[in-house]
This record gives structure tokens, C-alpha cells and sequence, in this order.
């Protein structure tokens, strides 16, 4: 993979010019994406920008952003050859931090659930998940230092974890989802992967312009509650053997690590959560179902059929309920910094025919919490497996720090 703060380090000292730095990645392409498919479309040539802490830096984005130099279209034949207007805002905010867009990554229909022909880096008959499937791709194979994803239900998280990145969804709008295809106007979240901890912070901090999001030299030790989300059902034996590692990790650095449960009412948010998801994409997507019906992808079209009559009473006390469970979920965070659970059930299913299951994600997607993968080993099969760091709303320095932590716990631990 492609360390952005190797880059950035090369750039600034002289070693690697900005254009050969974005020449690199575009040559990386060319080279892999035949057999990976993580991209939609590319640059053929790009000019690095002439400033910025991301110049030389190039990313991918997600095909569900508007971008004005390239096509938009969604994983869907409804807007094939569609091209917008103006860059979504997360895109001018890459832009104007000096990041070279180089392309646009696969992403599965509308962001929901029907697969991509994008393969898993680190073994091609397993999928990358999704629906961010050809961002975590790209980056797992060392295309690119820095793509965009979005999060629904899990679609940063999970595939990071399946590819073996490292990943942020952070806080709910920290970054802008102006410009970013709608599936649910509560749950969206724009999020970022690459190589490690302190690349995603770096990426991050850059966008938004808040240093505060940058690593600190010395990272406290946090306290971790680890929180094995039952309600959510059984993880895989390779997903339990993740988050034992990380948490035996963890403990063996010096950190208070200790089982948590969480509030009933927490529980009863994560079956809310598919309640509030689809209401509100029948609502974001109806022009898409009502006028073409036929061309919807399947399995989003059956989820969008299964969902139609879902009353707004019951969105209305789904909506209430995430509501009483963010207030008893904040409470939580006096006992302990971070909670530690699992990114995943375990490995990335075999096959092309599911991007995975996002039950170990939905609930932190809408308490609209920071979340982000750390990979805490490899399975049989060569297939990684993460567990994420998850930390207060607006906490996500915190989330990042302790992230690293465990990172850092992880490489040097037996």
C-alpha cells in the first residue's frame, strides 16, 4: 500500500515531485486495476496542484460524488454517462487541500447492496464488501494513497476491514454530503481510507482544515470497553479472533480494557436503524423507482419492494428511538474513552454474490459516532480482519488517537 505521510514526507523534502508522486498512482492504475476493477473511469495524465498539504496526493472517489471532470453515475444503467455540473463538496474540499482527483471507484447501485465485478485485493475470489467496494480496493492495492467512501449502514467499515485498510466514518456531517448522491438523509456519512491511522488523519485534518485531527506525537493511553454488540447475533471465528487479538493488544500496552454492555435502549436503536434507512430511501430514490422501475438494480429494487408500505408512525418512533439511545450512549463514554468491537462478522465472504453483512456497523452509523478500522490480522485465505475504535460524537481526534493506539499495539504485540 501507499503511505500518504511517506508521500507527503518525500514531497516535502524534495525527494518526490508532486507530479511524479500523482504519475506514480496513475501508472499503478494502469498496471493493477485490470485485474482488480476498483475503477469506474480514470485520468490518463494529471498535473499535481501547486500547493496544499495534500499536492501530490491522488483519490479516488466514490461514484455515487458529483464530480465535474468525470462522470457520475451510481452504480446504475439509469445514469450511465451522466456528468454534472460542479464537484460535490467533499471533492472541492480535496481540491483545495491540493489532492489530484484521479478518478472515480465502483460503487454498488445508489450505495445499497447489489455487487460490484470489483475483486478483493488479497484474494480474488472474495469480495471487497461495499458498498465502497473500489475505494478499499484501490487503496488495499496500493493504487492510491486516499479514496472516498460513504456509509449507510457500513459500507466505509466493513470493506475496510475485508480489505485490510485502515478507514474513518467519522462524526455525522462532519463532511458534507452537498453533492453526494442520497440514500438516507440521517444515516450518509462521507468517510475516508488508506494505509494506516495517521494517513487517514492526515487526509482528514487536510479536508476539513482542523489540525486538531492530526496525530500527536505522544498518544495517551486510553480506556477501552469492549463491546461484543449480542444483539447483533454470533461474529465469525475469524471476527471473535480479531477483536481478542486487538483487545489482548490493547491490555499488553499498558491500556484499562474491560467488557462493557450497553444500554437496552442502544439495542433497541440497532433494529430501528433499517427503519429509518429505507423510509427515507424510498423517499431519496423515488424518481429512480417510480420512472425506472425496471432498470433498478435487483436486490435494491426487492429491499425497496419488501419496504414500500413501512408507515411513517412507525419512522417516527424508529427516529425517537435513535434519539433516546444517543443520549444513554453518551453517558456511556463518562465510564470509558473508546469502545473496541467488531468491524465485521469476520473474513470477506467467498464469491461475488454479497458484499457482506453490515450488522456490526448499522447501530454506530446512526448514533452518528466516529468509527475507524484498525486490520488485526490475517485469516485463512489471506483475508484480513479489523476491528474499529469508536468514540463520542465529535470525539473523532480521540477516536483516532486511540486507533493508532491499538494500531501501534498490534504490530508490536506476539
Amino acid at each position: 500500500m501507499i503511505s500518504l505521510a511517506e508521500l507527503q514526507r518525500r514531497i516535502d523534502t524534495g525527494e518526490l515531485s508532486a507530479d511524479a508522486a500523482v504519475a506514480r498512482s496513475l501508472d499503478a492504475i494502469r498496471a493493477k486495476d485490470e485485474a482488480i476493477g476498483a475503477f469506474v473511469c480514470h485520468a490518463d495524465h494529471l498535473r499535481a496542484a501547486n500547493a496544499g498539504p495534500l499536492r501530490g496526493i491522488a483519490v479516488g472517489i466514490k461514484d455515487i460524488m458529483d464530480t465535474a471532470e468525470f462522470p457520475t453515475e451510481m452504480g446504475s444503467p439509469i445514469y450511465r454517462g451522466f456528468r454534472p455540473r460542479a464537484d460535490a463538496a467533499v471533492v472541492m474540499m480535496l481540491k483545495q487541500a491540493g489532492a489530484s482527483i484521479v478518478g472515480k471507484t465502483t460503487t454498488t447501485a445508489f450505495a445499497s447492496i447489489d455487487p460490484t465485478p470489483t475483486l478483493n485485493p488479497h484474494n480474488h475470489g472474495h469480495t471487497p464488501g461495499g458498498s465502497s467496494s473500489g475505494s478499499a480496493a484501490a487503496v488495499a492495492a496500493g493504487m492510491i494513497p486516499l479514496a472516498l467512501g460513504t456509509q449507510t449502514g457500513g459500507s466505509v467499515i466493513r470493506p475496510a476491514s475485508f480489505c485490510g485498510v485502515a478507514a474513518i466514518k467519522p462524526s455525522y456531517r462532519l463532511l458534507l454530503t452537498v453533492g453526494v448522491k442520497c440514500y438516507s438523509w440521517t444515516l450518509d456519512t462521507v468517510g475516508l481510507f488508506a494505509a494506516g491511522v495517521d494517513d487517514v488523519a492526515r487526509g482528514l485534518s487536510a479536508m476539513t482544515g482542523r489540525p486538531e485531527l492530526r496525530l500527536p506525537a505522544t498518544i495517551q493511553t486510553p480506556r477501552f470497553g469492549i463491546v461484543a454488540q449480542d444483539f447483533a447475533g454470533a461474529p465469525e471465528a475469524s471476527g471473535e479472533q480479531a477483536l481478542r487479538i486487538a483487545a489482548r493488544a490493547a491490555d499488553k500496552a499498558g491500556a484499562s480494557v474491560r467488557a462493557l454492555d450497553l444500554p437496552q435502549i442502544v439495542a433497541e436503536a440497532w433494529s430501528a436503524q433499517p427503519v429509518v434507512q429505507e423510509f427515507e430511501a424510498h423517499r431519496a430514490l423515488a424518481w429512480e423507482y417510480r420512472e425506472h422501475y425496471d432498470a433498478m438494480a435487483p436486490l435494491l429494487r426487492a429491499k425497496l419492494d419488501e419496504t414500500r408500505d413501512t408507515p411513517p408512525a412507525a419512522y417516527d418512533a424508529a427516529i425517537e428511538t435513535a434519539n433516546r439511545a444517543r443520549q444513554a450512549l453518551e453517558q456511556v463514554f463518562n465510564e470509558v474513552d473508546v469502545l473496541l468491537t467488531l468491524s465485521a462478522p469476520g473474513a470477506a465472504p467467498e464469491g461475488l454474490g454479497s458484499t457482506g453483512d453490515a450488522r456490526y456497523n448499522r447501530l454506530w452509523t446512526l448514533m452518528g459516532v466516529p468509527c475507524v478500522n484498525v486490520p488485526a490480522f490475517v485469516a485463512e485465505g489471506n483475508l484480513p480482519v479489523g476491528v474499529q475504535v469508536i468514540a463520542r460524537y465529535g470525539a473523532d481526534a480521540k477516536a483516532l488517537a486511540a486507533a493508532r493506539f491499538v494500531e501501534q499495539a498490534l504490530s508490536t504485540a506476539d
